[in-house]
């Protein structure tokens, strides 16, 4: 393959660089909302999952999906106030991710609610219902 044929493709994906500092990112960061106090009404008595760390390409930038549990969350708007609340903390939860990483730069965070648990659910429900059920069991011809 030609070096200009090589240049011409745009990646695919995230680099493999990008998804092992994402990683160790988001391991951190739960160590970091684990072991810090953040003294905010809205993540007063929230247990936080941080389900995936995507990087910029520079590893400069960090969007952390995040999926709230725990007292009182009811409706997408306390699930907004929480999401809104962490990234108000963004700078302060940076500084302390900063002492558990071993990278050049330390990244700004960005927190976004992850849907992907919607989406599943969604699903689950869509194969519940009983007319598509009755098209993925097996058809009893006898």
């Amino acid at each position: 393959m030609s070096r200009q044929n090589r240049k011409s493709r745009a990646p695919l994906g995230p680099s493999q660089r990008q998804l092992r500092a994402g990683e160790l990112i988001r391991h951190a960061l739960v160590e970091v909302m684990r072991e810090e106090e953040i003294h905010d009404p809205a993540l007063a008595g929230v247990s936080i999952t941080v389900t995936e760390v995507r990087l910029s390409a520079d590893l400069k930038h960090a969007n952390c999906f995040v999926e709230p549990l725990g007292a009182g969350l009811t409706d997408a708007g306390d699930v907004d106030a929480v999401v809104k609340a962490l990234n108000t903390h963004a700078k302060f939860l940076r500084g302390a991710l900063s002492r558990h990483v071993d990278m050049k730069f330390t990244p700004d965070l960005r927190f976004r609610h992850d849907e992907s648990f919607e989406a599943a659910s969604h699903m689950d429900k869509l194969l519940a219902n009983p007319h598509v059920r009755r098209d993925l069991d097996p058809q009893d011809d006898a």
